[in-house]
């Protein structure tokens, strides 16, 4: 194993590099060395041959997380990041002291792509070598809540309601577990309230039962059953073993993370498409310095792009002002809550802004901070900084942030802390100094953001913007395709791509498939994947039909397909039958006429009593109904106008005073309430020409609770606050938008 791990990686390297410089050789010699002494060749060698079966079988694969700092993962293609040029820490991947297996994640394409690489890893080590690992699902909110009701027999119309308060993000000190009872209409006088607060409480974080770890594998030689037991997952042809992830990892039993990622399913559609259009696109050749991408960037214009797309990370792309692609990596890790809880991400835009000097905590820091203006940001740069400063080596230094994160032993943090101290002191390092090199270390270290992931997530992020700007047609039909994935619904993305001048075509028997397709650069076709309630099996064999004999007219349709009434019901209702018949109304007039299959006379389902078309609006209320989107105008376009003259559309924001009190109003997109922001919730509004942001303190929060959570359409007044191109609205009152019956409309809510 030793000399193959030497040979593969060498000559990768030499594919990699090119030419190999001193210092690429220097830091491959220095990991082989130390991967031999721990005994690791064999583990790098089962990656590395599940990366070539990924490459064999043309599904896109990469390596993240501290695997990126090690110059063999980048030689073996486990990674695509370099290391050795970008300087990046490999005692943070690998160190002296390492008593585990390495800890390397593969991001693949979610969805039928990532299932083959697992069931490979079956028929390659067999249903007693591999299995997926448990995960321990534990007693939280509503599921405590729902089984206390049980228990106790509260009414279910008052779990129901419970349920529906109860959103994730929520927290303690807002509001009680008794004033959501109250609101859910439990009187405070129940004889079982005091009973059930006390249970429910009682039951937080217990174990509930054993699921299935969203992508750990582990691998032995065929006796995994002589270990832990093992049993049949619900999915077909999978095994799972009855031990979560940590277990494994303290019993020393090989573990590989097969991630799905959903940005990485849309891109390989997308690229795909490209190629078959004649319009090639190569990740790995994408020029990282494309003008238009970053005035997309921006822009905030960053709908639909990995990791970038969320309203924090909105709110700072125009202050950072990406230019350069180091730039995109530090707008993927400030958004983090290391930098965010150790008051790290203002200080930094600050002084990139210009408003703050850039200062160093010790000259002797400048090395390792001034990528990042002397604003530590990295894990890396706080485990640099315990080398540089306290002479620790690199092991040292490792131990140093597993101590900070093992949270569970304060007798273990409070050790390495004194060490720290001490070994400052020692190479001192002046009192006030070392105070705040301690604090920042270890308020750091439990969050902090591996600079080597932040590359590795940074590349998905460019690609997909670059796809948005260059390729727009492919991006939104490969994102298409592969929801729900990210911040917004089907129907977000279709305003997102028709704001960017595409024509999205409706689902159509005589033009759709399955999936969503491509016609032309600036032309894309919905398929009937995103139609609610009709069967795979049945489009497809409509297709096979349509592909040996265009459909003549609404009786060839059925007499050659096999939908079950209810379908054809909501294919009428979409709109996907009118190539074949008059209106909407008309055909589903004629979809409820007797029809039997293979009949020799067959009526002429035409002939019936003429109907009037739908009006717009109830096209909208069913295009909702049966895919929960439109590609006609968007629902407040509808409302604008009945709407009074002051709300102001998102589009005119920018022309509104600054600190002027106004209204919005809109469709609820998303609703936000991370845990760093204090119990503040962000509401994301859309309207026909674009999306507008409001903040919404804690206490107005629970004043509006229920109109926030339950509405669809807000109008929301408060205080317009434009600083550095960003815009939103603090709010100081909520209410219902008298609105359309829109029941389906979709939104991204605290998640």
């Amino acid at each position: 194993m030793d000399s193959h791990l030497e040979a593969v990686t060498w000559e990768g390297a030499r594919n990699r590099y090119g030419i190999i410089t001193p210092p690429v050789r220097d830091q491959i010699k220095r990991e082989l060395d130390l991967i031999r002494q721990l005994g690791f060749p064999g583990y790098f060698l089962i990656v590395w041959d599940i990366i070539n079966f990924c490459r064999r079988s043309n599904i896109m694969v990469q390596g993240r997380g501290s695997a990126a700092n090690s110059a063999v993962c980048y030689s073996l293609g486990i990674t695509a990041v370099d290391p050795v040029g970008g300087k990046l820490l490999f005692e943070r991947f690998l160190s002296e002291g390492r008593k585990g297996w390495p800890d390397i994640d593969l991001d693949l394409p979610s969805g039928d792509r990532r299932e083959s690489v697992i069931q490979e890893i079956y028929r390659r080590y067999g249903r007693l070598g591999a299995a997926m690992t448990a995960n321990v699902i534990s007693f939280r909110g509503r599921s405590a809540m729902r089984e206390t009701g049980k228990a106790l027999n509260l009414p279910e119309d008052v779990m129901d309601r419970f349920s529906r308060l109860q959103a994730n993000g929520d927290f303690p000190h807002t509001l009680s577990a008794r004033d959501q009872l109250r609101q859910a209409g439990l009187p405070i006088d129940h004889p079982r309230l005091n009973a059930f607060l006390e249970i429910f409480h009682a039951m937080q974080g217990l174990p509930r039962h054993l699921g299935q770890h969203s992508g750990g594998m582990v691998i032995c030689e065929g006796q995994l059953d002589s270990v832990v037991p093992l049993e049949n997952a619900t999915m077909p042809g999978r095994t799972v073993i009855q031990w979560d992830k940590d277990d494994c990892e303290d019993l020393g039993i090989v573990k590989v993370d097969l991630l799905g990622l959903g940005m990485m399913a849309a891109l390989q559609d997308a690229i795909e498409i490209c190629a078959q259009r004649g319009r090639p696109v190569d990740l790995a050749q994408l020029p990282k310095d494309d003008p238009e991408t970053y005035d997309m960037l921006c822009a905030a214009d960053t709908v639909g792009v990995f990791q970038v797309e969320s309203r924090a990370q909105m709110a700072t792309l125009p202050r950072m002002k990406p230019r350069e692609f180091y730039d995109l990596v530090i707008e993927v890790a400030i958004i983090r809550p290391g930098p965010i809880q150790g008051h790290l991400m203002h200080p930094y835009l600050a002084r990139r802004e210009g408003t703050e000097s850039i200062s160093y905590l010790d000259d002797r820091l400048r090395p390792v901070l001034e990528r990042t203006l002397g604003v530590p940001l990295f894990q890396e740069q706080m485990l640099k900084i315990a080398m540089v400063m306290a002479n620790f080596s690199g092991a040292e230094a490792e131990e140093l942030r597993r101590a900070l994160s093992y949270h569970r032993s304060q007798e273990r943090m409070q050790r390495v802390e004194k060490k720290l101290r001490a070994a400052l002191a020692a190479n001192q390092v002046k009192p006030k100094v070392a105070e705040e090199i301690v604090a920042a270390i270890t308020s750091f270290a439990l969050y902090g953001f591996p600079e080597s992931h932040a590359i590795s997530f940074a590349l998905i992020a460019y690609a997909s913007s670059w796809l948005k700007v260059h390729r727009p047609a492919e991006f939104y039909v490969g994102l298409l395709n592969n929801q729900p994935m990210g911040f917004y619904s089907s129907a977000t993305l279709i305003k997102d791509a028709q704001r960017r001048h595409l024509r999205v075509l409706p689902v159509s028997v005589v033009h759709s498939d399955w999936l969503c397709t491509v016609e032309s650069d600036q032309t894309i076709r919905l398929g009937f994947r995103l139609t609610q309630g009709i069967q795979q099996t049945a489009v497809i064999k409509m297709v096979e039909q349509r592909r040996r004999r265009p459909f003549t007219d609404l009786v060839d349709f059925r007499a050659r397909t096999r939908f079950a009434r209810d379908e054809l019901r909501t294919l009428a209702k979409a709109g996907a039958l009118n190539p074949l018949t008059t209106h909407r109304r008309q055909a589903l007039w004629s979809v409820e006429e007797e029809f039997y299959q293979d009949e020799l006379f067959i009526p002429d389902l035409e002939t019936s009593a003429p109907l009037p078309p739908m009006e717009p609006i109830e096209r909208l209320t069913s295009d909702f109904e049966t895919m929960r989107l439109t590609v006609g105008p968007h629902p407040v376009g509808y409302l604008r106008p009945k709407l009074p003259n002051d709300i102001w559309r998102s589009i005119d924001l920018p022309q509104a005073p600054n600190g002027s009190r106004i209204r919005i109003g809109g469709q609820v997109i998303c609703r936000q309430r991370p845990g760093t922001a204090k119990g503040f919730v962000f509401i994301s509004l859309e309207d026909e020409t674009g999306i507008s942001n409001a903040i919404v303190t804690p206490q107005l929060f629970e004043k509006y609770r229920l109109v926030i959570t339950q509405e669809s359409f807000l109008l929301i007044e408060g205080i317009l606050q434009i600083h550095s191109g960003v815009i939103h609205v603090r709010a100081k009152t909520i209410e219902r938008l008298p609105a359309l019956a829109l029941d389906h409309a979709d939104s991204h809510d605290f998640c």
